[in-house]
């Protein structure tokens, strides 16, 4: 099961090694070990595909094993809500924390929280999840996304860029113009349209709930299941 690689670029991997000979080599080798290799997200699979020779018969596209998570933040779920927007992703260039931590200067009506840069407890990180009206992200590295799926279970309305593997996973009412946040300079330049965005979800906040649902209803069907992963294994045998 492939997360991540030194072949993404954004990845801390591709950013500390890049396509050196020897980890090129090394990861080619473990996918011909491997009989099958599964991927969360097309996109994953077609990044790795850039830079290492693949066979569709031993490449799937799967989902990730994770139904456990529904039900284990079931308890989190109709917690009363406030004006809160989380950074639920790690302190890294690929994230590009600092467009958040610069909108939170822009909007001074609302707190803004960068949850690694407290020390959270797992019940004290899902009560934040579960008081947030948004989960926000400008990632420039996702082959998947846990954090917002977790948002969105406990209805946080994700807002994502229209990129990475968000393209194919997030409905269009959740995605925002992949350029608005493609580096520092492009946020910017963009700043006013992400910040019209995220006030038209905070204070419009009730009238997404039914999109809400429907995103978990498609996250849990294709992407967060390992029924796909178990058949394939079944049929192997």
């Amino acid at each position: 099961m492939w997360h991540a690689g030194s072949y993404d670029p954004q990845d801390f991997l591709g950013r500390l090694i890049g396509d050196k000979p020897w980890v090129r080599n090394a990861e080619q080798s473990m996918y011909e070990c491997y009989d099958d290799n599964f991927f969360a997200s097309q996109f994953h699979i077609d990044l790795f595909a850039k830079s290492l020779n693949t066979n569709n018969s031993k490449t799937h596209r799967v989902g990730w094993p994770m139904e456990y998570l529904a039900n284990s933040l079931d308890s989190y779920k109709n917690m009363p809500k406030r004006d809160l927007i989380l950074f639920p992703h790690r302190v890294a260039p690929e994230k590009q924390v600092e467009i958040f931590r610069d909108l939170k200067t822009q909007l001074p009506q609302y707190d803004f929280v960068v949850c690694q840069e407290q020390q959270l407890t797992k019940n004290e990180y899902h009560n934040l999840l579960g008081e947030s009206k948004l989960v926000f992200s400008a990632n420039l590295q996702e082959t998947l996304g846990i954090s917002w799926y977790e948002g969105a279970l406990v209805d946080s309305i994700p807002m994502v860029p229209d990129r990475l593997s968000y393209s194919e996973m997030a409905l269009p009412e959740f995605k925002y113009k992949s350029e608005w946040t493609e580096d520092h300079d492009s946020y910017l330049e963009n700043r006013d349209k992400v910040v019209e965005q995220i006030v038209e979800y905070m204070e419009n906040y009730e009238d997404f709930l039914p999109s809400i649902n429907k995103q978990v209803t498609k996250l849990n069907k294709e992407f967060f299941s390992g029924k796909k992963l178990y058949r394939v294994i079944a049929d192997g045998e």
